[in-house]
């Protein structure tokens, strides 16, 4: 257990956002992959908090509903009017009261639509604050431009924060401090107890401010220090579709920069997204326009993309996926995809397989080495080792009531334009000819032919469709060959 493990992170989401335009809760709306809450949570947890109680407001049951999937382990208060953010803390301290938590140590405060906030900014934050033997520790940012921010005053001989200064209160000295308040806090968690029991709401919106704790505390002669963010881009927060969509940018690039780092190759990033639970490992190749989403992991010497999108999906050492959309699929070592192939739920490729152009397959297991080469459904079926599947072909699983499965054995060659109505079951090493409907098993090493004789109707075309282009071209070709003889 780290000796500056918080007591508590309380998490204001609350709000209703309406800045976003948007019948989704704010804090619920995600990027790359997680819920802006969700982020936050997250991060959260890396310092091990005692407790974590995130407070909750507008959409309350939805946002309830999220987090219990999300982390089962959240607590949740109810700020049922939003009357400020020292009363949505407020809030949060008493549901853990109510529980009998006695709260003693650091109590974290941080909001929920700052997704790029990191677990190591707050540990750096707790740490400060417990080196420092601060009451309060502002997580403060120095940004290129401060228009609009709340100015961190310091102390010039100890450092230690004064005062933050509000954009449209502040002098002209004040206005040029480029360090900001981040709305991120840590403190004592019985000074908190206290001072938030004294703050007033005599202010223009007559709510509960949480940054009058600050004054507070000082005015009782306790230190309130900050600790500066390592960068001002993380306490960025979240209020309109357009934030909203940098964020993503930013934090699309902190994922790639790390896989880059890690020994993946990354095409093109500017044009690359991919979700934070997406793993890789070294030596992966990530091409222009692909999309990596979900638990998915691509691993050594893959190659996925471009214009891919791949949903919790494995695509396994060396395989190949371009131009292919895949979901809750396994791609195995060495297998081949696309391209303009579509795996759906419960693919599953085996070893130097191939799933080709215009390739559909859906709860398909596939063996080693076969191959699915063009212009193909393959839907609830097994298909051995070895074998291959003609163009055009249709396992025709479903009767209009209920879903059957085909079984094709290994080292089989089945023709081109086949359909295979399921249930069914072909052999190894069982051929099918072209154009065959197969409706019945097929055993071991045989030959299945299911197609209607030919029949050629001689003069057909002149009789039925006289003067026309092909009634021409006939007679010409009958002239020509008659010519010859």
């Amino acid at each position: 257990m780290s000796a500056n493990r918080p007591a508590a992170v309380v998490v204001l989401a609350a709000g209703e956002g309406t800045r976003m335009k948007s019948a989704t809760p704010k804090v619920l709306h995600a990027i790359c992959g997680r819920s802006l809450v969700g982020h936050v949570v997250a991060a959260s947890r890396e310092l091990d908090p005692e407790h974590l109680v995130v407070v909750v407001g507008h959409a309350r049951e939805q946002v309830r509903a999220h987090l219990a999937e999300v982390d089962p382990a959240v607590r949740t208060a109810v700020q049922e009017k939003q009357h400020g953010t020292g009363h949505a803390v407020r809030m949060g301290l008493e549901e853990l009261a109510a529980d009998g938590v006695t709260l003693d140590g650091t109590v974290v405060v941080v909001c929920g639509d700052t997704p790029l906030l990191t677990g190591e900014t707050l540990s750096r934050l707790s740490e400060t604050h417990a080196a420092d033997k601060n009451a309060v520790t502002v997580l403060s940012a120095e940004v290129p431009d401060a228009t609009g921010y709340g100015r961190i005053v310091r102390d010039e001989v100890t450092g230690a924060v004064t005062a933050i200064v509000e954009h449209k209160d502040a002098s002209d000295a004040q206005r040029a401090i480029r360090e900001i308040n981040s709305g991120v806090f840590a403190f004592d968690a019985k000074l908190l107890v206290d001072a938030l029991g004294k703050v007033r709401t005599d202010n223009s919106q007559g709510e509960e401010y949480l940054t009058d704790v600050l004054g507070i505390v000082r005015a009782a002669g306790h230190r309130v220090g900050a600790a500066v963010a390592g960068d001002h881009r993380e306490i960025l927060g979240i209020n309109n579709r357009v934030q909203l969509a940098e964020a993503r940018r930013l934090l699309n690039e902190r994922l790639l920069e790390r896989a880059m780092l890690a020994g993946v190759t990354v095409v093109d990033p500017a044009s690359t997204w991919v979700d934070v639970s997406v793993e890789f490992e070294a030596d992966a190749v990530v091409h222009p326009g692909t999309q990596l989403l979900g638990a998915t992991r691509i691993s050594t010497g893959a190659e996925v993309g471009p214009h891919s999108r791949i949903t919790d999906t494995v695509v396994g050492a060396g395989a190949v996926a371009s131009f292919t959309v895949a979901e809750g699929a396994r791609i195995g070592d060495g297998a081949n995809v696309g391209p303009y192939a579509y795996l759906r739920p419960g693919t599953d490729l085996g070893a130097k397989s191939k799933a080709g152009t215009y390739v559909e397959m859906k709860n398909a297991s596939i063996g080693e080495g076969t191959k699915v080469p063009h212009l193909s459904y393959v839907g609830d079926a097994t298909i051995g080792e070895y074998t291959n599947i003609g163009a055009a072909s249709v396992f025709v699983n479903y009767d209009g009531e209920a879903k059957h499965h085909t079984t094709v054995g290994s080292h089989c060659k089945t023709g081109s334009d086949n359909m295979f109505v399921a249930p069914v079951t072909i052999g190894d090493g069982a051929y099918t000819a072209a154009g065959s409907v197969i409706t019945k098993d097929v055993p071991p090493g045989s030959l299945a032919v299911a197609r209607g004789q030919q029949r050629n109707i001689e003069g057909w075309v002149a009789r039925k469709r006289p003067g026309s282009a092909a009634a021409q071209a006939a007679a010409a070709a009958r002239q020509e060959s008659e010519g010859e003889r």
